[in-house]
Formats: structure tokens, sequence, C-alpha cells
């Protein structure tokens, strides 16, 4: 068998509604077959600054390493700053966007809407081969 490629996927997402980014983070560890790493900054390893401009560089670094971004696509995205942040800097680095229908619901983020190349369902099949189609190559 040959070996596995390892994807560097950064998860934007708002702390306040961390369930979802944990529910994601599990599918994503237990896909068969597949190999990640998280560039994500979650709740319980953040950013120990309040300096808007230190979280700022530290997204940016976050953005930069990854080979693609998954955005949870609920209606909060539309009002989150930082996630407009996330959605401008992987533009700036054709780093590619694949947003995710929220889990269920029937409204999404027009901000994720708009800014994805792939919107996908919430299923791990879906996620996963919405990844292996639009990320970036290695460099």
């Amino acid at each position: 068998m040959p070996a596995l490629r390892t994807y560097d996927v950064m998860i934007s997402h708002a702390w306040r509604y961390g369930e979802d980014y944990h529910r994601l983070v599990n599918m994503l560890r237990a896909a068969p077959n597949f190999e990640w790493r998280n560039f994500s900054i979650p709740e319980h390893d953040p950013i120990h600054s309040t300096s808007a401009s230190r979280i700022r560089a530290k997204l940016d670094e976050q953005v930069r390493r990854s080979q693609v971004i998954l955005m949870l696509g609920g209606v909060y995205a539309t009002h989150s700053t930082w996630m407009q942040e996330e959605v401008d800097m992987a533009q700036s680095y054709s780093k590619p966007i694949i947003g995710l229908k929220p889990w269920g619901n029937e409204r999404m983020s027009s901000l994720v809407q708009d800014a994805s190349m792939a919107v996908v369902n919430w299923s791990t099949v879906s996620i996963v081969d919405a990844i292996r189609r639009y990320a970036l190559k290695p460099q």
C-alpha cells in the first residue's frame, strides 16, 4: 500500500460554537486512510495575547502553513470579524476554502458560502473527499 499523504488543515471556527469544531476534529481523526495535521487555534490552546496584531499574525501564520481551510458554515460566521480576516488571509495566499454546511441547520453563512470553492455536507466522506480534491500540494 502506498504511503498516505498528510494534509495540513486549518479549521476556521468561532469558539463559542466549539461543539461543532470538536465534532469535526473527531470525524477527521476517525476517517479511515486519512492523515492530517491540525493547524487550527482551538479554545484549549489559545493565542496568549490580547493584542489584535499578535492574534492576526498568529492566524496569518496558521493560514499560510495550511494546504486547505475548512470553514464551519453556521450563520454566526457572517458576523465574526476574525473569520472574515481568515477568509481574507486565505484568499491572499490563494488557499482553497471548503465550506461545511451546518449540521442540522438549513441556513448557512453568506461569508462562508461566498468564499468557498466548494460547500460540502456535514459527513466524513464528503469532507475528506473535498480535502483530497482541493488541498494544495505540499511544497
